[in-house]
């Protein structure tokens, strides 16, 4: 992941590339939301307004980075300004990315949850998706812990059945011939597939709004692949959204991480404001230094509401040819303190054979490194927010050649927080109106023991729940490396006893020739046992920080 995220600082703008809220979508395509057109910036860099209606959009691109002014002094517009009025919204109006479709599990349900709200997905017997709240009507048991019988989800507590649609459909305690009561049905939510992605919309009350569902034309593109991952994160998703849209952390929290993050390309950036709607706001971004020249390297960054980021760019190939990228980030809130991020790395040009190599369980694994490069100091200002109960513009210090999109983030928070369960904006704040809970707190002698040895689980466990673990942040939400991590135990045993059967074999043999080969075959596959052991242990390891010493 970062890799991409900071090749996209070497990226060609290409002369027709526009990246704002399209007024409409190609023929075929899902239909967005209205948006109003782009409002541009004025001559010379001055500032542009043009009023539509009631909505006045402002274009702040006037000398963002280029001031001789270190610290970006966030004017707060006056009380009662059309950019400081707040406007509608409703959180629960609005579709969230709950999973990738081609990792909901076909024999088991999930829980999910967005802000406090209990979900759970599963199949039904025809590979439909379902949606419901995560509660049986009955004792209000999780139905995430039950099981799919026949295509339809039980309650493991007493075995109540239910369908598709919500409907009770079997009880077990009921006497012989006796109906089924009426109330004894699940709130039932709506989703809608899209490009590989499952949505919901959160509101009971209101019918869904399809033209809401987000849409990325490059993935539509002819030719576009991507690698898709998912993660769970310990901090709240709107510090996760500020983190993504933060390219100047990239050279210093991941330097090393590959061969394109390095501490020493840490530099100032322009950052320039396209367009700002009440849904989100678009813009560029580049290096300084690379501004001047006559090609010069340009990425184009927008945040949708409620929870869509998107960084793309256009290169020219040596043929000539316009090669698409984009790096997607879908980030559902799942509570205060936690998130779930769909990270979703794309283009239309073919990668190199060496990259094709690497197995997909190793790249995965590179992105889990990324995200835990960041937690600890993420997770820190999320806990910094919660005690300090202040907006950001008393906390935090920004930079006009570094840290815009945040504070247009902060700043869209401000119009909006008012219809969301919480918020942190740039001069508004709300806090939560109910406490976290606390979910899987394990107790007991077991806990204890797993709590000494977190990596590998302890007494009669595999893993033991822990936010910095891999396992529970990524290889539980990935089919792949689920999948590859029970073979890599699978080898190691198999490997291990074939390794002990030829020292054996070695102590056993007559001739001196044979004793060699054996012991030399034993230290063989104990090797390859030792590495798939080294393996399965970098799927689930838990992340410590190894600064590098200059």
């Amino acid at each position: 992941m970062a890799l991409l995220l900071n090749l996209a600082c070497f990226s060609v703008r290409s002369p027709q590339q526009t990246f704002l809220f399209p007024k409409k979508n190609p023929a075929g395509s899902r239909r967005r939301g209205s948006i109003k057109p782009a409002v541009l910036p004025g001559e010379n860099g001055s500032r542009r307004k043009e009023d539509r209606g009631n909505n006045r959009l402002f274009a702040v691109a006037d000398g963002i980075g280029a001031s001789t002014e270190e610290v970006y002094k966030v004017e707060v517009p006056e009380e009662g300004s059309e950019e400081r009025k707040e406007v509608d919204y409703n959180w629960k109006e609005e579709w969230y990315p709950l999973y990738l479709t081609n990792q909901i599990p076909d024999d088991a349900p999930l829980a999910l949850t967005v802000f406090d709200h209990q979900l759970v997905i599963h199949k039904d017997g025809e590979g439909t998706v379902h949606c419901h709240e995560d509660r049986c009507p009955h004792r209000l048991a999780k139905l995430s812990e039950g099981q799919i019988i026949d295509g339809r989800l039980e309650c493991l507590y007493h075995g109540w059945q239910f369908q598709g649609d919500g409907s009770c459909v079997r009880i077990p305690q009921l006497p012989e011939g006796a109906k089924i009561p009426q109330s004894a049905c699940l709130k039932k939510y709506e989703i809608e597939e899209s490009q590989g992605v499952i949505w919901v919309w959160m509101s009971v009350d209101t019918s869904p709004d399809k033209s809401k569902i987000p849409f990325f034309k490059n993935f539509d593109r002819p030719g576009f692949r991507d690698t898709s991952t998912i993660h769970e994160l310990p901090y709240d998703h709107s510090i996760l959204l500020e983190n993504l849209m933060d390219p100047a952390h990239v050279p210093i929290s991941h330097d090393r991480t590959d061969f394109f993050a390095k501490r020493e390309d840490a530099q100032a950036l322009i950052m320039n404001v396209l367009e700002k709607t009440n849904r989100g706001f678009a813009g560029e971004w580049g290096k300084v230094k690379d501004s001047s020249s006559s090609s010069s390297s340009m990425n184009y960054l927008k945040f949708e509401a409620p929870c869509t980021l998107q960084n793309n760019r256009e290169i020219v190939d040596k043929n000539g040819e316009t090669q698409y990228f984009s790096a997607l980030f879908l980030c559902r809130p799942a509570g205060q303190g936690k998130s779930m991020i769909i990270v979703r790395f794309g283009s239309t040009m073919k990668s190199p054979l060496v990259v094709q190599a690497f197995p997909r369980w190793y790249v995965h694994q590179n992105a889990c490194k990324v995200f835990e490069q960041d937690m600890g100091f993420l997770s820190s200002q999320n806990e910094v927010l919660m005690r300090e109960k202040l907006p950001t513009k008393d906390l935090y210090l920004n930079l006009k050649s570094s840290d815009t999109w945040v504070a247009e983030y902060r700043k869209w928070m401000d119009k909006v927080g008012h219809g969301m369960p919480y918020h942190f904006g740039h001069s508004t704040i709300s806090m939560p109106s109910i406490s976290p809970v606390n979910e899987q707190a394990p107790a007991g002698l077991i806990a204890s023991l797993s709590a000494s040895m977190p990596t590998k689980g302890g007494f009669l466990t595999d893993h033991t729940p822990n936010p910095a673990n891999r396992y529970f942040r990524h290889v539980v939400h990935c089919k792949e490396c689920s999948r590859s991590l029970k073979d890599f135990k699978k080898w190691k045993k198999v490997l291990l006893v074939l390794s002990v059967a030829s020292f054996a074999a070695a102590i056993l043999a007559v001739t001196k020739q044979w004793k060699v080969m054996a012991l030399v075959g034993a230290a063989v596959l104990f090797a390859g046992s030792y590495a798939c052991s080294s393996v399965a242990s970098l799927i689930t390891t838990n992340f410590i920080r190894i600064h590098r010493r200059l």
